[in-house]
């Protein structure tokens, strides 16, 4: 997970870089900008949490960012900023990222749960 959330943000980097200088779109780019490249710090954080709850609650928050940037991709999409092409292949970049944060949490909420005992 922290190769591909890094690799997301390189991509959510490149993305910006080219909806400002080449469409000129400043708002929608900088609000993915701040989630997309947050998914990955996230994720870093949490590789050293104080604790398992607070492994959870890192997790927790890269899951709402990966979210939130689905979110912000949908919508410049849908407003042509992206091509088809673009919005297919980082849809299922953002998807897959999800799907992961989703089942560590599972299982992390769930040995917690079963330690809590």
């Amino acid at each position: 997970m922290k190769t591909k959330s890094f690799a997301f943000a390189v991509r959510i980097v490149r993305l910006f870089q080219h909806l400002q200088a080449v469409k000129n779109e400043f708002v929608l780019a900088k609000q993915l900008l701040r989630c997309g490249t947050s998914v990955g710090a996230m994720v870093r954080e949490a590789e050293y949490a104080e604790s398992k709850s607070d492994f959870i609650h890192k997790m927790a928050i890269a899951q709402k960012e990966i979210n939130e940037a689905l979110y912000w991709l949908d919508l410049l999409a849908a407003t042509d900023y992206l091509t088809p092409q673009e919005a297919s292949s980082l849809h299922s970049d953002t998807l897959e990222l999800l799907k992961m944060l989703t089942s560590t949490l599972k299982t992390a909420k769930a040995s917690l749960t079963s330690t809590n005992r």
